[in-house]
């Protein structure tokens, strides 16, 4: 049976945008790297070394079911089809994929249907488990990731040094193995002209930032995921502490530049609200660039009460499910570019219709 008949909705709990800040934060993370003692590392492994180190997993994993309820497969197991949308859920990185002949041997997923909880198996590093859950809640993702290593750990032995903490393929992941990162929406420090400023010194309180789609991706609607660079040398309650202050500093400017769009730029900022929602409520065909645009202004007159609707739900959805591979399993075979396009936007036209939202201001 394919993965996604089996759990249709796994890794999507996020989606209903239910945590704290949730106008402003989309999503929060905490991920660790683990590696095995006694095993090289995924990139000078063997097939052997690999397949050994997922047979060690698959039976923590299919023993004493961690994490809860979890399904547990081989890269090697999943059509590329349902590879790509984990992919397109953030559940899985393109290293774990593979190139175009495929995923590597050993490469696997765990994914629980009870907890926003994953475990990737021989990415760069044997074990890579991460927590994605709602809103701003560092200290929630990391309780339950926290769990899931204390249970694995205590039955594989993983590779730690008493100086240098545990033992990682890359040197900046090496102590606490910890990254953690919030996916945030910040179009009123963009249409104010603060954007640029405030990355800046999101590096230079020595975070990073990424685009919608992670690493080497450009931002794109106004969408940032902000998190920690190093994990030496400091404990896991700092690094969350200090990424968690900053993006509490950046909501407050987001949430202050948003004030500034209202009382100095009403019309404006009501013009290309409502431009946004009608471009959607109406287009033929879209790109997936073209609507996280449009979708980033129908947020922000959301958040300001311009727009009666559509629910966080609904637009966090349509950011998933409208990804080329969402849309080819919904229409059951891969689309050409303009196809997808087509689909796109019919996609959303339903979405937002059955959502019934008024089509003209209050």
């Amino acid at each position: 049976m394919d993965v996604l008949e089996t759990i249709p909705d796994f890794g999507l709990g996020w989606l209903d945008g239910a945590g704290p800040a949730a106008d402003v934060v989309l999503s929060t993370r905490v991920r660790l790297a683990r590696n095995l003692q006694g095993r090289p590392y995924v990139s000078r492994a063997g097939r052997e070394d690999r397949e050994a180190v997922l047979a060690a997993v698959a039976r923590v994993v299919r023993r004493d079911s961690l994490p809860r309820e979890a399904m547990f497969r081989s890269m090697e197991q999943v059509g590329s089809r349902a590879r790509r949308i984990l992919l397109e859920r953030r559940l899985v990185s393109q290293e774990l994929l593979g190139g175009s002949r495929g995923p590597p041997a050993g490469a696997a997923l765990a994914v629980s249907s009870v907890d926003p909880v994953s475990v990737m198996v021989n990415e760069e590093d044997h074990l890579r488990m991460q927590c994605l859950v709602s809103g701003l809640r560092f200290e929630r993702a990391w309780e339950l990731v926290d769990e899931l290593d204390d249970e694995i750990g205590e039955r594989l032995p993983l590779a730690y040094h008493h100086e240098f903490g545990y033992l990682t393929a890359c040197p900046t992941n090496a102590g606490t193995g910890l990254r953690a990162s919030a996916l945030v929406h910040l179009p009123g420090l963009a249409l104010t002209g603060s954007l640029k400023g405030t990355l800046r010194g999101i590096v230079e309180c020595g975070l990073t930032f990424r685009g919608l789609h992670g690493e080497g991706s450009g931002v794109v609607g106004n969408f940032v995921q902000v998190s920690n660079q190093t994990t030496l040398g400091k404990s896991e309650a700092d690094l969350l502490d200090h990424l968690g202050r900053l993006v509490e500093t950046l909501i407050r400017k987001e949430r202050r530049a948003r004030e500034i769009l209202v009382r100095d730029a009403a019309t404006v900022t009501e013009d290309k609200v409502w431009r946004a929602y009608g471009i959607l409520m109406h287009a033929r065909t879209l790109s997936f660039e073209e609507l996280v645009n449009l979708l980033s202004g129908v947020r922000l007159g959301v958040s300001l009460r311009l727009l009666p609707g559509p629910s966080a739900y609904t637009l966090n959805k349509l950011m998933i499910f409208s990804q080329t591979a969402h849309l080819a399993q919904a229409a059951g075979r891969d689309l050409s570019t303009p196809e997808r396009d087509e689909h796109r936007a019919a996609y959303v036209r339903r979405a937002l219709e059955s959502e019934g939202t008024s089509s003209s201001g209050a």
